[in-house]
């Protein structure tokens, strides 16, 4: 429920190997999220000993296969591709501790040097940032310090800062792991600093911070990642007037709330399938009752109907960033699929008609063939580019 500092904060884990038993036949290993970073581990399922065994860095690690008491295994990071990883046992009678892991020359994985070039010239970290307006009635897991994961330059061009764009995930309850992603390292590459916010909500961080969101969206987790924006621009990261924001699904949310809450913070916005409007989502979706629980709390269980009341749709628009739309002066860039059925086209489509009757400047890209992710990989290539285009256009 509240993982003390630097302990287990609970299994966050999708998918298990077909044969995940070590020698002992009571050991399983098994890739799971701790905090910011994907980990393995090894579970003791007769003593309950929960140990991690992948190395201490900040990369993140996944395990391939398993043979007895050796494993294959993937790690990458921000600034790093994916490169494979073999593990054995050193001591079978501690397992805990007693692991050993060596690089795996793998031709397959090798990148093209230019890539290698642009990749040595970046850094990252994984900052811990403080959460802001504690109450009392907030739990001692919600109340500890959130992560971000900061990427950045090596060397500062002329001693002033790259342009930071903030990225937010979706869920709200998924995760910014420290791992490769092509998408991101291209925005790195093409000279922003980026900045992944872990908000509460977040896996990998105990149960009382996941659920501390619920009932508190569009506020909550907007206020974590203003804060985290201060946190890096205090610490002398990056500069205050040169901020994009990114995000999709619930991080399109987070993305249209924030330009409509803190509409002097941002130069430029981007956002795929974004959740613009609960109240029009509820009726369309294929989860209205993802909308009830995030909206209502744990009392969203009760509230839930297929047929919303007035009340119901009120509280719905009130919590959503359509609401905060007549403040917003963004540029913001929409990237839509038209068969998503979790996000419909229709919200995404409604907040740039309004955002044009304001006279903010807009774009709409659709994708006829994708569905939420926007995951095909034409379609995902195009999607970056064009938001790489937009935030250049915006901040050079």
């Amino acid at each position: 429920m509240c993982a003390e500092d630097g302990c287990f904060p609970g299994l966050y884990w999708s998918s298990i190997l077909s044969n995940p038993w070590l020698s002992d036949g009571c050991t399983m290993i098994i890739s799971s999220i701790w905090g910011s970073c994907q980990v393995i581990l090894s579970v003791n399922v007769l003593s309950g000993e929960v140990s991690r065994i992948s190395s201490a860095d900040s990369n993140s690690w996944d395990v391939l296969t398993l043979d007895g008491d050796n494993i294959i295994a993937v790690s990458s990071s921000p600034v790093d591709v994916p490169h494979i990883n073999y593990g054995y046992l050193v001591d079978k009678e501690s397992t805990s501790t007693a692991w050993s892991w060596l690089n795996v020359s793998s031709p397959p994985s090798e990148c093209s040097e230019k890539v290698k070039s642009l990749l040595s010239s970046l850094q990252f970290s994984i900052l811990k940032v403080p959460v802001r307006d504690v109450s009392g009635s907030v739990t001692k897991g919600a109340a500890k310090p959130i992560e971000a994961i900061f990427v950045s330059s090596k060397t500062k061009r002329n001693d002033s800062f790259d342009p930071l764009i903030v990225i937010l995930h979706g869920g709200p309850h998924f995760v910014s792991l420290s791992s490769y992603s092509k998408s991101l390292a291209f925005l790195s590459s093409i000279g922003f600093s980026l900045l992944l916010v872990n908000y509460r909500g977040s896996l990998g961080f105990g149960e009382e911070a996941l659920q501390s969101v619920l009932g508190k969206i569009g506020s909550q987790d907007v206020d974590d990642v203003l804060v985290a924006i201060d946190h890096v621009i205090d610490k002398g990261l990056a500069s205050a007037s040169k901020i994009a924001v990114l995000g999709g699904s619930h991080g399109g949310f987070l993305t249209t709330h924030l330009i409509g809450q803190a509409p002097d913070k941002f130069v430029v916005a981007a956002t795929r399938n974004p959740v613009c409007n609960l109240a029009l989502m509820i009726g369309t979706t294929d989860i209205p009752d993802w909308c009830y629980v995030e909206v209502y709390g744990s009392e969203g269980r009760n509230n839930y109907t297929e047929a919303p009341s007035a009340e119901h749709l009120t509280l719905l628009h009130s919590k959503s960033p359509i609401s905060h739309v007549s403040k917003v002066k963004t540029p913001t860039l929409l990237l839509l699929g038209a068969q998503d059925l979790r996000v419909p086209v229709s919200t995404g489509l409604q907040y740039a008609r309004a955002l044009k009757e304001k006279g903010v400047p807009v774009k709409v890209i659709v994708f006829p063939q994708d569905t939420h992710g926007i995951e095909r990989p034409q379609s995902d290539f195009e999607s970056f580019l064009n938001i790489g285009v937009w935030f250049k256009k915006y901040l050079p």
